[in-house]
């Protein structure tokens, strides 16, 4: 009864939002135009419910088990597959599980370092004892890599991390999903920022040294949608645009699946990198949550000058400087997150539906600065996440799905400072002030679809992903000095945003009777990208005259004088300009392709498979790529491994459209830029080209290892990038009668060379009731820059010493990480030590002083001079071991309560002079900037 009434009112619901998508989404009726001669019409959607409606013929088995070892422990994330498809779950951390499967189904039983089990299914209950076995068997059925259901992470041809985000989240301290994979995932890298604008709410994240837009995200196998925002400043990828992982709950997600191989003939534009695939939870009747406590210590070890925010963080007055120390704080960044999943049945035919709630509230932390009122660190996010995922049979073989959820955030972080000059009005800041951007992060998607299998053994997916990011700005604790003493002190300062629509036909079929096994797929994709800037208040970007008149001519209007400087007041909202009426965006794109792939087990040790993709965007044209790979078992232990493709990265529309006037701040003071968009007129004069897409050559080799009970893979690669997007350096625009001192471009500007190595070793043992693991997880890269293709144009201006340190310092020469669990029945303890290696970039003497600057003899030539500036201005952040513990105690069946720190012994980045991008004493490199955080979890499980 209870199940009934659900399914009709998710039925409502989803009528109600098929009938607002044709209302309401330009996007849906362009597809119909462009993709069918008939269009979608109601008629055909009350088909669509009425199948929903109808009897479901599926016939299931709910069955239910537990799974232990000889000792009697439990053995949570055992993987339970039903034989000859790819339905599986994993066991809870009590050694529970539930499935549903069909009359008579095989189950298969796997886990590192024990023997696989099958067992066939003849009630609704199982129970399994797992003995230890001579190898560790890794069986996880994976979605990226391969399209053939039956391929598994061990026999798979190119290097895939399956990361159980269950276990991941209740044995560490991290809150977020970035920070999570930064930790576990070898070649994945990820950095909180300060001081950079919209980077400080959404971070860069990237695999391998490439671009944080040059991984491809999906959800369960569905393209996911990038943010609006695109990085600008000292960020780790400068000039990109990125998915925002942390939008997605993580108590949402059963685990993640990271494929680090260029997969672009596979999946489509940005998988240079690799692919991220996130799988989201499908469990029922099962009620799972958490509660996290943290805070920083905040403590900074370092010999800071007298006067700074030194080795404690103090409050910085909301309003400006003001009374800017308050109360001494040992902690900061204190942060709460509340999480929960529950899942339910949806009819009596193996229909569910799983959803997750997660709150999290962190406040700021501020970390020293060179001047004491300056507010340096971490933002201040208050953030609630929903996710659903459902599935409902049709029929024995047809099963109707869909996912999505809803992410908002409301952030705060700090600007640069203003301490004096045209820039600060003492009436209303006396001694300068910091501005605070804040802003209102709105992230939603759904997918829906349906897939089948015929009686020929073809599977079918027709499905349309739907997903929108909208970044809005709001400055705080600011003001328009051409305002002066009556200006505002908070503006709408407008914002972007990107909407992606995606519509997939996948088909695939499994021909077990030729040779070892032959597995073939196509299919094809169309997708519909839109992106605006909208304006923010007339007071956010304008600039007034001496009568509190917004200026259009400039002839006959100025702006008041500051009377100390005697230069002229600069308008718009200070800590980020709004948007004007002049930078408002609305464009475009539609793309289409097709691909085939196919993959053939020729002997039992012998693997080959490949694949072909040709895209289409209507903005720049069309592109095919390709890829073969194959893998070898030399024994029954190893397998070899290799592949060689080709990849394309299509420009973003942001990377093609967006523009801003902005004020840049650096130790010389503060420059007006213009940031042109790539097809202004503007960036036409400065001999600039039309934006076309990257180019990549992709090529790895490695082998797989199980040795009794210790297994290996090392993979090395190689990824060639030609005509990589970067933002160049800063042109001179005084010529331009624009009111601007520089100009700034989006080019193809580089050519990349990246070769690196991935390491995974795993040894796991039991002995008696007592678990032990160990894991070391390695990325060794080296990017260079084998090519500048400026042109005609100053080699130093379009993309000089500076732009170059940024680009290789997002590609850290090596990560180690060594991590250590123990776990015996209620108890389990985890140590984890994290190796970031040397980072170095160049700071702003690299920009704002000439080589003359240094000169100490006469007889110094230019090439000397150039070399001391370059060692002076070289900022080297020196090798860094990160020590992670966490403690977890089962105070019942049910419940699990956990301690730790992340970061124990309180390690900081190297101090450096005060010419560095961030503005405090380090920049955004891998460690973090916030030192030591404690935190204690309840788990709860029902």
């Amino acid at each position: 009864m209870f199940n009934n009434i659900i399914l009709k009112i998710f039925l409502k619901i989803f009528k109600d939002f098929i009938k607002f998508l044709l209302k309401n989404i330009t996007f849906i009726k362009l597809i119909n135009k462009k993709q069918t001669k008939k269009p979608i019409t109601m008629k055909k959607i009350a088909l669509l419910l009425f199948l929903l409606h109808s009897a479901f013929i599926f016939a299931q088995k709910d069955v239910s088990g537990f799974v232990k070892d000889k000792t009697g422990a439990p053995l949570p994330g055992v993987n339970v597959l039903e034989k000859g498809t790819n339905n599986g779950v994993s066991t809870d951390f009590e050694g529970s599980f539930r499935i549903k499967v069909k009359d008579g189904a095989t189950l298969i039983f796997s886990y590192v370092g024990f023997s696989t089990i099958k067992k066939v299914v003849s009630g609704d209950k199982i129970d399994v004892t797992l003995a230890d076995g001579d190898g560790q068997v890794l069986n996880d059925v994976v979605v990226v890599g391969s399209r053939n259901a039956k391929r598994t992470v061990v026999n798979s041809a190119v290097p895939i991390d399956v990361i159980n985000v269950k276990d991941v989240t209740t044995q560490s301290g991290k809150i977020e999903i970035n920070q999570l994979l930064q930790y576990v995932a070898p070649s994945f890298n990820a950095n909180k920022q300060s001081g950079s604008d919209g980077a400080d709410h959404v971070d860069p994240a990237s695999l391998r040294g490439m671009g944080p837009d040059q991984t491809l995200v999906l959800i369960n196998g569905k393209r996911r949608h990038q943010s609006s925002l695109i990085n600008l400043f000292g960020t780790r990828g400068r000039g990109n645009t990125g998915t925002d992982l942390n939008a997605i709950p993580a108590a949402s997600i059963k685990r993640i699946e990271i494929l680090r191989d260029g997969a672009a003939a596979q999946y489509g534009s940005d998988a240079i990198a690799g692919v991220i695939n996130i799988v989201t939870n499908d469990s029922v009747d099962e009620f799972t949550g958490s509660i996290t406590y943290g805070a920083f210590n905040t403590d900074a070890k370092g010999d800071f000058p007298e006067g700074t925010a030194n080795t404690k963080g103090y409050r910085l007055d909301q309003k400006g400087f003001g009374n800017s120390f308050g109360k001494n704080q040992d902690f900061d960044g204190g942060s709460v997150k509340v999480a929960a999943n529950y899942g339910t049945k949806i009819g009596n035919n193996g229909g569910y539906v799983n959803v997750t709630g997660e709150f999290l509230n962190k406040n700021k932390t501020l970390r020293p600065g060179f001047d004491f009122r300056k507010g340096f660190g971490e933002a201040e996010i208050q953030g609630i996440n929903l996710f659903v995922n459902l599935a409902i049979p049709i029929s024995e073989k047809t099963q109707f799905y869909a996912f999505g959820g809803s992410n908002f955030r409301d952030t705060d972080a700090y600007a640069f400072t203003r301490n004096d000059g045209e820039r600060v009005v003492e009436a209303i800041y006396p001694g300068g002030f910091t501005p605070r951007i804040t802003s209102k992060i709105n992230d939603n998607s759904i997918a829906a679809g349906i897939r089948t299998e015929t009686s020929g053994g073809w599977k079918w997916d027709f499905s349309n992903t739907l997903g929108k990011n909208k970044f809005h700005y709001n400055i705080k604790g600011t003001l328009n000095a051409s305002l002066e003493e009556n200006s505002p002190t908070e503006f709408d300062a407008g914002g972007h945003s990107l909407l992606q629509n995606t519509t997939n036909l996948d088909v695939s079929k499994n021909y077990g009777d030729i040779l070892g096994g032959l597995n073939i797929a196509f299919g094809t994709e169309f997708r519909v990208e839109q992106f605006e800037i909208f304006a923010g208040e007339v007071g956010s970007y304008a600039t007034y005259d001496t009568n509190g008149v917004p200026i259009t001519d400039p002839t006959t209007q100025s702006a008041p004088i500051d009377p100390i400087s005697g230069e002229p007041r600069p308008g718009g909202s200070q800590g980020f300009p709004g948007y004007s009426p002049a930078n408002e965006v609305n464009k475009s794109r539609t793309n289409f392709s097709l691909y085939t792939d196919a993959e053939l087990d020729v002997t039992e040790s012998w693997m080959v498979s490949a694949a072909v993709r040709y895209e289409n965007y209507n903005d720049f044209g069309s592109t095919v790529n390709g890829k073969f790979a194959s893998r070898l078992k030399l024994t029954d232990k190893i397998n070899l491994r290799g592949s060689v493709s080709t990849g394309f990265r299509a420009p973003s529309l942001a990377q093609i459209y967006y523009n801003l006037r902005f004020t840049n701040f650096s130790s010389g003071g503060a420059t007006e830029v213009l940031l042109a968009s790539n097809d202004s007129p503007v960036t036409r004069a400065f001999g600039i080209n039309k934006l076309n897409e990257e180019k990549a050559v992709n090529a790895s080799l490695g082998f797989t290892a199980s040795l009794g009970d210790f297994t290996a893979t090392v993979d090395g690669y190689l990824i060639n990038v030609k005509d990589r997007i970067v933002l160049t350096g800063y042109f001179d625009a005084t010529a331009l009668g624009m009111n601007v001192d520089k100009a700034q471009f989006f080019v193809n500007g580089v050519d990349t060379k990246t070769t690196g190595l991935d390491i995974v070793l795993a040894w796991k043992k039991t002995f008696g009731s007592n678990r032990v693991e160990a894991t070391l997880v390695g990325n060794i890269n080296d990017m260079k820059i084998d090519k500048i293709k400026n042109g005609d144009l100053d080699e130093k201006t379009f993309f000089g010493e500076r732009d170059r340190a940024f680009l290789l310092a997002s590609a850290p020469p090596n990560k180690f990480g060594l991590n250590l669990n123990y776990a015996r029945k209620w108890f389990d303890a985890g140590l984890s030590f994290t190796r970031f290696s040397e980072v170095k970039l160049l700071d702003y003497q690299m920009s704002d002083l000439t080589p003359e600057d240094f000169r100490t003899s006469p007889t110094q030539t230019e090439g000397e001079l150039y070399a001391i500036q370059k060692q002076a201005a070289t900022d080297t952040y020196g090798a860094k071991i990160v020590t992670d513990l966490t403690l977890g105690f089962k105070l019942s069946k049910s419940t699990k309560i956990t301690v730790g720190a992340n970061n124990l012994l309180n390690i900081y980045p190297d101090q450096q002079d005060d010419w560095v991008e961030a503005g405090g004493y380090w920049d955004a490199v891998q460690m973090g900037f916030n030192g030591a955080y404690y935190y204690a979890r309840l788990g709860f499980n029902f």
